[in-house]
C-alpha cells in the first residue's frame, strides 16, 4: 500500500528507549508483578534522568531490581506500561514487529481472520493500542500517550507481516476519537492514515455479510468480540420467535434469522443503526423474517409486558453501562431491570440471552444481578453456557483490563 501518512524515520526505532529510569516504591509494583502491564503513580518513587512524557524508559524496583521498559505518561494515574520485561531486549523496531507478529501467528490458530481483532493492547504486550481487519482494511485505535507515537511503527509492520501471507492492506483509518485520550493529554482524533477509500466496508461473519462503517460506526465499525457467540445462538432459534434488544446493525437478529427463526423483533434506540439493521437484512435476503423497530429497549420491555408478548428466544446485547468504579450500583439496576423485563417476555422453556461488555461489571456481580432478576420475575433459571469474549480478544490472565464481556444462555422455567 502507499506510505503511512506518520511522521515516525523507522530507520531511528532500533533502540527507542530514553536515558532515564523510574523506581518502584518498597512493596509496591503488586500488579505489575503478579501479570499486569502497568505500574500506578503512587506506585513510583521517583524518577532519573531526562525524558520527555511519553517516552520509553527504564523501570527498577526499589533495590534497583530490573524490572523492564515501558512508556511513561505523566497526565494519567496508569503512569506507566510495560512494554518488556528483559533487560538485553530494549524497545526496538524489532521488538514490536515481533509482537505484531506473534499476534497475527495466534489469530491465525483460533479464528477466522477475514475479518477479525488483529492487536488486543496490552494483551497483545502492545499496550493502549487497538487495530481491528475488516478483509483488507486496518482501523486503529490509540489511547495511550506513549504507544501513540509508535502507532506508525507498529502499522508498518503489521502491513508487512500481513503482505507476507499474501493480504494486502487497501486502506487504513483511524479511530482515536474516544474521550479517555484526553487523560492522557491526547487530542480526541479520526481520519485516514492512508490514501482515502470508501469507508463503508461489506464483511462476511458466520455467513453473514454486513456493510459497515468504518468511519461513523461504534468503536472502529462493528463489534467484532460478539462473532461466536452470534454463532452459539442459532441451535436456540430455528422455528422460533426472537427478540433482539440494543441489536445495533444487526447481527444477533441476522443469525437468529438465518438460523431458521420464524419472525425475529429487532429493537435499537438509534436511528441510525437501524437503517443500517434493514440493509444489512435485505444484504442477506432475510428482509422477510426480521421486523426492526427504533425504540428505548427500556421502555420497550414493559410495553411489550404490558400487551401480553412472548418470545421463544429473547436476546439482550446492551452497551456498558458504566465505564467506572462509581457508576456500578447504578449499572447493576440497569442490569436487573433490562433482565427483569427480558425474563418476563421468555415463554416457559424459552431462552434468555444475556451479556455485558463492562469491565467493570465483574463475573460474580454480573451473575448476582441477573440471579436477583430471575428471583423477581419468579422463574427458575437452568444455564446452557456462559461465554466471553472471541478469542481474537484474548484474555491475559492477571490482567483484569483483558477481560470485560460476559454472555449467558439461560433457559427460564416456571413452575
Amino acid at each position: 500500500m502507499e506510505a503511512l501518512k506518520m511522521d515516525y524515520d523507522l530507520a531511528d526505532c532500533r533502540n527507542l528507549a530514553a536515558g532515564a529510569t523510574a523506581y518502584i516504591k518498597k512493596k509496591e509494583g503488586r500488579f505489575f508483578k503478579a501479570g499486569c502491564l502497568w505500574i500506578y503513580d503512587n506506585e513510583i518513587e521517583n524518577v532519573t534522568g531526562e525524558f520527555e512524557n511519553g517516552d520509553i524508559i527504564s523501570v527498577r524496583d526499589f533495590d534497583k531490581f530490573f524490572l523492564g521498559y515501558g512508556v511513561i505518561s505523566l497526565s494519567s494515574t496508569i503512569r506507566i506500561r510495560m512494554l518488556s520485561k528483559r533487560e538485553n531486549e530494549p524497545v526496538s523496531y524489532a521488538l514490536l514487529a515481533s509482537r505484531v507478529k506473534d499476534a497475527w501467528e495466534y489469530r491465525k490458530k483460533v479464528i477466522d481472520t477475514s475479518s477479525c481483532r488483529v492487536i488486543f493492547g496490552e494483551a497483545d504486550f502492545l499496550p493502549g493500542i487497538t487495530i481491528d481487519k475488516y478483509n483488507d482494511i486496518l482501523v486503529i485505535e490509540s489511547l495511550c500517550l506513549g504507544t501513540d507515537r509508535l502507532k506508525g511503527v507498529i502499522l508498518e509492520a503489521l502491513c508487512k507481516v500481513l503482505s507476507d501471507d499474501g493480504i494486502h492492506v487497501r486502506g487504513i483509518f483511524e479511530r482515536s476519537d474516544a474521550k479517555v485520550r484526553e487523560k492522557e493529554g491526547l487530542e480526541r482524533t479520526k481520519g485516514f492514515l492512508s490514501e482515502p477509500f470508501d469507508t463503508k466496508v461489506e464483511i462476511t461473519e458466520n455467513g453473514i455479510k454486513y456493510l459497515i462503517d468504518v468511519e461513523n460506526g461504534q468503536k472502529t465499525g462493528y463489534f467484532l468480540d460478539q462473532k461466536d457467540n452470534r454463532a452459539a445462538i442459532r441451535r436456540l432459534c430455528k422455528n422460533a420467535t426472537v427478540l433482539d434488544c440494543f441489536t445495533n446493525q444487526g447481527s444477533f437478529a441476522l443469525n437468529a434469522a438465518a438460523a431458521g427463526a420464524s419472525l425475529v423483533t429487532a429493537v435499537d434506540s438509534s436511528d441510525p443503526a437501524i437503517e443500517q439493521a434493514k440493509h444489512n437484512a435485505d444484504l442477506n435476503g432475510l428482509s422477510d423474517k426480521c421486523k426492526f423497530e427504533c425504540a428505548d429497549v427500556f421502555e420497550y420491555l414493559p410495553a411489550m409486558e404490558g400487551k401480553g408478548a412472548e418470545f421463544d428466544v429473547v436476546i439482550l446485547d446492551p452497551p456498558a453501562f458504566t465505564k467506572s468504579r462509581n457508576s456500578i450500583k447504578a449499572a447493576a439496576r440497569g442490569y436487573r431491570e433490562i433482565n427483569l423485563r427480558g425474563m418476563k417476555l421468555v415463554k416457559n422453556g424459552g431462552f434468555l440471552v444475556t451479556c455485558s461488555c463492562s469491565h467493570f461489571m465483574d463475573p460474580e456481580l454480573f451473575a448476582k444481578t441477573i440471579d436477583e432478576a430471575a428471583h423477581d420475575a419468579h422463574v427458575r433459571l437452568r444455564q446452557v453456557e456462559f461465554r466471553t469474549q472471541a478469542p481474537d480478544h484474548p484474555i491475559l490472565w492477571n490482567s483484569d483490563e483483558s477481560y470485560y464481556l460476559k454472555f449467558y444462555i439461560l433457559q427460564v422455567v416456571r413452575d
